[in-house]
Order: C-alpha cells, then structure tokens, then sequence
C-alpha cells in the first residue's frame, strides 16, 4: 500500500472510531501513540491524518490538553470537503482543477487589493531567489483578503502534495511576470502570466 493510501485510510479508520466509539462534540480523542498502537500505523502517519482532519476543521487541537472533537455540524462546507478529499484517485484531476481555479480569483482579487509595498518587497525576494512557489501563493492568498477561499486552497494544496504529485518547479521568470502585471491591474497579462507558470494549455477566457 503506498504512503498515499495509507494516509487516507488512517483518515478513514479515524472517522469511522469517532462515530463507533460515539464521540460527540467537545469530547477527547485518543493520543497519538494510542492511535498509532489501535490502527497499528506509524505515529507520523496518524499525525498527517490528523492534521488533514484539523484543516477540515473537524477536530482541533489544544496546547497541553489534547485533542478534541470540533461542532462541525452545521457547517456544509466543511462536510462537503470531507467527503469529496477522501475520495480515491479520481480526485486527483479535481484536486488540481480546482486549486488552479481558485489561485486565478484569488490572482483578480489580489490585483486590486495589493498595495505597491506589498509587492515590491515580494519582487525583490523573488528577484533573490527567496521565494518557492507556496511563498509566493501564500502572499497572493492574503492579499485577496477573503479568508474562506484562502482556508479552502490550504487544505487543496494539502492535500495536492498528499498525492505525492510533482511539486510545481520555482520559476522565477513567470513569478515576475504575474508581479509585473498585478502592478499594471491587467487581468489579462496576470492570467497569461500564471497559465504559463502552470503550464496550462486551456484558454483563461473559460475562467
């Protein structure tokens, strides 16, 4: 079974413990070490399956007390997302669809919301070759200032690197021309920018 598999399986198991053991909302889970030696996994395993489930926003973790069953309920979002990341490999495509997706509105928010400070310190970092590609998305991620979308690309792109796909190469050359035209507020130029960063070979006018 590769790492993969065995990643969404423990995120699996977990879920399936909580509604058998009937944990409701507020009560405690197991320790690391406790589901490691139940689920007879690797305790950095059961620590990534955990962390998924944190980021879905299902559990929460408290300094010095543990980890706790969160009030997800009422939130459809976050059981939509649930649901749809534990899927098999047919996520893969969506997965990536989606996260390309939403770093483009986020590129249109970005462009109007930034302001010239902003970007020119970030210019200077990548122009030093200080900046990989989650750095530079983390930035457009908070200058678009919508924090749902921004919760929502962190758990994609977690789940992303979670499939072991290949890491987007630091490409330095587009990084400045997506920089260059959010200086200049052309959506055009920002898309052609980041579709040649993606390599993506579909006309953004669909987008």
């Amino acid at each position: 079974m590769t790492n993969t598999k065995v990643y969404l399986e423990i995120v699996k198991q977990l879920r399936a413990m909580i509604s058998a053991d009937g944990l409701k909302t507020g009560d405690k889970i197991p320790s690391e070490r406790e589901l490691s030696e139940r689920l007879n996994v690797g305790r950095s395993s059961v620590r990534e399956a955990l962390r998924a489930l944190e980021l879905l926003g299902l559990i929460e973790t408290r300094r010095g007390e543990g980890t706790f069953i969160r009030d997800f309920r009422g939130n459809q979002l976050v059981q939509l997302l649930g649901t749809f990341i534990l899927q098999d490999e047919k996520a893969k495509k969506d997965v990536v669809e989606t996260k390309n997706l939403i770093e483009m509105d986020c590129l249109r928010l970005a462009m109007y919301r930034i302001n010239p400070r902003q970007l020119e310190k970030l210019k200077e970092r990548v122009e030093a070759d200080q900046v990989d590609d989650d750095e530079f998305f983390y930035h457009i991620m908070e200058w678009s200032d919508n924090h749902l979308v921004s919760r929502i690309w962190l758990i994609l792109k977690d789940y992303y690197y979670s499939l072991n796909l290949t890491k987007e190469e630091y490409k330095r050359k587009s990084f400045l021309s997506i920089l260059e035209a959010l200086e200049n507020k052309n959506e055009e130029m920002t898309l052609e920018a980041y579709s040649k960063l993606r390599n993506l070979s579909v006309s953004t006018d669909k987008y």
